[in-house]
Protein backbone atom coordinates (compact mmCIF):
# COMPACT_ATOMS: atom_id res chain seq x y z
CA UNK A 1 0.00 0.00 0.00
CA UNK A 2 1.01 3.52 -0.48
CA UNK A 3 3.75 4.84 2.16
CA UNK A 4 3.32 8.65 3.08
CA UNK A 5 6.22 10.28 4.37
CA UNK A 6 4.80 13.49 6.13
CA UNK A 7 7.81 14.69 7.88
CA UNK A 8 9.88 14.46 4.25
CA UNK A 9 6.70 15.55 2.04
CA UNK A 10 6.93 12.11 0.24
CA UNK A 11 4.66 9.53 -1.34
CA UNK A 12 5.68 6.51 -2.57
CA UNK A 13 3.50 4.22 -4.98
CA UNK A 14 4.29 0.40 -5.92
CA UNK A 15 2.67 -0.36 -9.48
CA UNK A 16 2.56 -3.93 -10.65
CA UNK A 17 2.72 -5.77 -14.18
CA UNK A 18 1.30 -9.10 -14.11
CA UNK A 19 0.56 -11.59 -16.70
CA UNK A 20 1.46 -15.35 -17.96
CA UNK A 21 4.99 -15.78 -18.82
CA UNK A 22 6.38 -13.81 -22.23
CA UNK A 23 3.33 -11.51 -22.60
CA UNK A 24 5.26 -8.92 -22.43
CA UNK A 25 5.67 -7.01 -18.89
CA UNK A 26 9.45 -6.98 -18.97
CA UNK A 27 9.10 -5.38 -22.53
CA UNK A 28 7.01 -2.49 -20.98
CA UNK A 29 9.20 -1.58 -18.24
CA UNK A 30 12.14 -1.47 -20.66
CA UNK A 31 10.44 0.45 -23.14
CA UNK A 32 9.13 3.13 -20.75
CA UNK A 33 12.38 3.20 -19.12
CA UNK A 34 13.80 3.78 -22.96
CA UNK A 35 11.52 7.16 -22.99
CA UNK A 36 12.12 8.43 -19.55
CA UNK A 37 15.72 7.56 -19.44
CA UNK A 38 16.36 11.45 -19.09
CA UNK A 39 14.11 11.48 -16.37
CA UNK A 40 14.41 7.90 -14.34
CA UNK A 41 17.53 8.66 -12.82
CA UNK A 42 18.04 4.98 -12.18
CA UNK A 43 18.63 1.78 -14.10
CA UNK A 44 16.50 -0.61 -14.78
CA UNK A 45 17.02 -4.03 -12.62
CA UNK A 46 16.49 -7.34 -14.37
CA UNK A 47 17.00 -11.08 -13.17
CA UNK A 48 16.92 -13.05 -16.19
CA UNK A 49 17.17 -17.29 -16.07
CA UNK A 50 16.80 -20.28 -18.86
CA UNK A 51 13.18 -20.97 -18.04
CA UNK A 52 11.48 -17.42 -17.67
CA UNK A 53 12.79 -13.98 -18.94
CA UNK A 54 12.25 -12.14 -15.35
CA UNK A 55 12.90 -14.66 -12.45
CA UNK A 56 12.32 -12.31 -9.67
CA UNK A 57 11.50 -8.95 -11.01
CA UNK A 58 12.32 -5.66 -12.76
CA UNK A 59 12.18 -2.27 -10.64
CA UNK A 60 12.07 1.02 -12.31
CA UNK A 61 11.73 3.66 -9.65
CA UNK A 62 10.94 6.87 -10.79
CA UNK A 63 10.97 9.84 -8.80
CA UNK A 64 9.72 14.18 -9.26
CA UNK A 65 8.36 16.61 -7.28
CA UNK A 66 5.40 18.41 -8.18
CA UNK A 67 4.54 22.08 -8.12
CA UNK A 68 4.05 22.10 -4.43
CA UNK A 69 7.12 20.69 -3.77
CA UNK A 70 6.02 17.27 -2.89
CA UNK A 71 8.34 14.22 -3.97
CA UNK A 72 6.78 11.50 -6.10
CA UNK A 73 8.14 8.22 -6.13
CA UNK A 74 7.02 5.24 -8.34
CA UNK A 75 8.05 2.36 -8.17
CA UNK A 76 7.23 -0.52 -11.00
CA UNK A 77 7.79 -3.97 -10.50
CA UNK A 78 7.36 -6.86 -13.18
CA UNK A 79 6.75 -10.50 -11.98
CA UNK A 80 7.84 -14.02 -13.56
CA UNK A 81 5.07 -15.18 -15.15
CA UNK A 82 5.42 -19.05 -15.04
CA UNK A 83 3.34 -21.26 -13.38
CA UNK A 84 6.57 -22.57 -10.45
CA UNK A 85 7.20 -19.11 -9.34
CA UNK A 86 3.80 -18.15 -7.81
CA UNK A 87 5.27 -17.53 -4.13
CA UNK A 88 7.68 -14.73 -5.98
CA UNK A 89 4.27 -13.58 -8.07
CA UNK A 90 2.49 -13.46 -4.14
CA UNK A 91 5.39 -11.64 -2.77
CA UNK A 92 6.19 -8.95 -5.57
CA UNK A 93 2.53 -8.54 -5.46
CA UNK A 94 2.54 -7.10 -1.62
CA UNK A 95 1.62 -3.46 -0.86
CA UNK A 96 0.65 -3.09 -4.60
CA UNK A 97 -1.55 0.12 -5.42
CA UNK A 98 -2.17 -0.56 -8.81
CA UNK A 99 -1.43 -3.83 -11.10
CA UNK A 100 -1.12 -3.73 -15.03
CA UNK A 101 -2.25 -7.07 -16.26
CA UNK A 102 -0.75 -7.70 -19.31
CA UNK A 103 -2.21 -10.36 -21.49
CA UNK A 104 -1.13 -11.98 -24.63
CA UNK A 105 -3.72 -11.32 -27.80
CA UNK A 106 -3.54 -14.60 -29.04
CA UNK A 107 -5.89 -16.63 -29.16
CA UNK A 108 -4.13 -19.26 -28.26
CA UNK A 109 -2.81 -17.93 -25.28
CA UNK A 110 -6.55 -18.04 -23.84
CA UNK A 111 -6.27 -19.99 -21.52
CA UNK A 112 -2.89 -18.98 -20.27
CA UNK A 113 -4.40 -15.59 -19.91
CA UNK A 114 -7.13 -16.77 -17.95
CA UNK A 115 -5.34 -19.19 -15.62
CA UNK A 116 -2.75 -15.88 -14.49
CA UNK A 117 -5.58 -13.57 -14.14
CA UNK A 118 -7.09 -15.84 -11.76
CA UNK A 119 -3.64 -16.41 -9.94
CA UNK A 120 -3.63 -12.73 -9.40
CA UNK A 121 -7.39 -12.93 -7.68
CA UNK A 122 -6.00 -15.72 -5.82
CA UNK A 123 -3.27 -13.86 -4.63
CA UNK A 124 -4.97 -10.55 -3.98
CA UNK A 125 -7.12 -12.36 -1.59
CA UNK A 126 -4.38 -13.81 0.31
CA UNK A 127 -3.22 -10.13 1.08
CA UNK A 128 -6.37 -9.31 2.02
CA UNK A 129 -7.71 -7.56 -1.13
CA UNK A 130 -9.99 -7.66 -4.16
CA UNK A 131 -9.91 -5.51 -7.09
CA UNK A 132 -12.00 -2.82 -6.18
CA UNK A 133 -9.24 -2.07 -3.51
CA UNK A 134 -6.84 -1.62 -5.90
CA UNK A 135 -6.05 0.17 -9.53
CA UNK A 136 -6.42 -2.26 -12.31
CA UNK A 137 -6.44 -1.89 -16.05
CA UNK A 138 -5.92 -4.51 -19.09
CA UNK A 139 -3.35 -4.45 -21.72
CA UNK A 140 -4.07 -6.66 -25.12
CA UNK A 141 -0.37 -6.88 -25.84
CA UNK A 142 1.34 -8.33 -29.41
CA UNK A 143 -1.07 -7.11 -31.47
CA UNK A 144 1.02 -7.30 -34.37
CA UNK A 145 1.22 -11.23 -34.54
CA UNK A 146 -0.87 -13.08 -36.19
CA UNK A 147 -3.91 -15.16 -34.73
CA UNK A 148 -4.88 -12.69 -32.15
CA UNK A 149 -8.26 -11.62 -30.90
CA UNK A 150 -9.89 -8.61 -33.61
CA UNK A 151 -10.46 -5.22 -32.11
CA UNK A 152 -14.47 -5.81 -31.85
CA UNK A 153 -13.17 -8.86 -29.92
CA UNK A 154 -11.16 -6.83 -27.26
CA UNK A 155 -13.68 -4.39 -26.74
CA UNK A 156 -16.30 -7.00 -26.08
CA UNK A 157 -14.10 -7.91 -23.81
CA UNK A 158 -13.80 -4.33 -22.20
CA UNK A 159 -17.64 -3.84 -21.91
CA UNK A 160 -17.86 -6.92 -19.37
CA UNK A 161 -15.51 -5.02 -16.87
CA UNK A 162 -15.15 -2.05 -15.43
CA UNK A 163 -11.27 -2.02 -15.91
CA UNK A 164 -9.86 -0.09 -18.44
CA UNK A 165 -8.70 -1.34 -21.75
CA UNK A 166 -5.70 -1.11 -23.76
CA UNK A 167 -3.74 -2.53 -26.85
CA UNK A 168 -0.01 -2.73 -27.49
CA UNK A 169 2.52 -3.92 -29.38
CA UNK A 170 4.94 -3.22 -26.47
CA UNK A 171 8.11 -4.67 -28.53
CA UNK A 172 7.49 -1.51 -30.44
CA UNK A 173 6.52 0.89 -27.82
CA UNK A 174 2.81 1.37 -29.06
CA UNK A 175 0.27 1.37 -26.30
CA UNK A 176 3.05 1.27 -23.46
CA UNK A 177 2.75 4.97 -21.98
CA UNK A 178 -0.95 4.86 -22.60
CA UNK A 179 -1.44 1.72 -20.18
CA UNK A 180 1.37 3.23 -17.90
CA UNK A 181 -0.39 6.79 -17.90
CA UNK A 182 -4.31 4.73 -17.20
CA UNK A 183 -2.69 2.84 -14.43
CA UNK A 184 -0.76 5.92 -12.74
CA UNK A 185 -4.30 7.77 -13.08
CA UNK A 186 -6.52 5.07 -12.10
CA UNK A 187 -3.78 4.47 -8.85
CA UNK A 188 -3.62 8.09 -8.08
CA UNK A 189 -7.11 8.34 -8.14
CA UNK A 190 -7.93 5.83 -5.63
CA UNK A 191 -5.56 6.88 -3.21
CA UNK A 192 -6.77 10.52 -3.48
CA UNK A 193 -10.56 8.87 -2.39
CA UNK A 194 -8.91 7.18 0.40
CA UNK A 195 -6.41 9.96 1.42
CA UNK A 196 -7.80 13.39 0.18
CA UNK A 197 -4.08 14.09 -1.51
CA UNK A 198 -5.09 17.55 -3.16
CA UNK A 199 -6.45 18.65 0.44
CA UNK A 200 -4.16 17.27 2.87
CA UNK A 201 -1.26 17.77 1.06
CA UNK A 202 -2.08 20.39 -1.99
CA UNK A 203 -1.03 17.47 -4.48
CA UNK A 204 -4.12 17.52 -7.07
CA UNK A 205 -5.13 14.40 -9.37
CA UNK A 206 -3.89 17.02 -12.33
CA UNK A 207 -0.54 18.15 -11.29
CA UNK A 208 0.28 14.52 -10.64
CA UNK A 209 -0.87 13.81 -14.62
CA UNK A 210 1.26 16.66 -15.48
CA UNK A 211 4.44 15.83 -13.89
CA UNK A 212 3.47 11.98 -15.14
CA UNK A 213 3.11 13.25 -18.38
CA UNK A 214 6.24 15.16 -18.63
CA UNK A 215 7.95 12.10 -17.73
CA UNK A 216 7.75 11.58 -21.63
CA UNK A 217 9.65 12.98 -24.72
CA UNK A 218 7.54 15.38 -25.54
CA UNK A 219 5.83 16.09 -22.50
CA UNK A 220 2.96 13.18 -23.73
CA UNK A 221 2.53 9.45 -24.17
CA UNK A 222 1.60 9.83 -27.63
Amino acid sequence: MVYIDIQHREVTLKLVYYGPALSGKTTNLQQLHQRMVNHAGSELVSLDTRDDRTLFFDLLPLEFETQGGFKIRLKLFTVPGQVIHNATRKIVLQGADGVAFIADSRVGQTRSNNESFADLKHNLREHGLSFSDIALVIQFNKRDLPGIRSDAEVKKIATKGKEPVFTAVAIDGHGVAETFMGLAALSWAKLEAKFNFSERFGVTHADFMSRIGELFEGGGAA
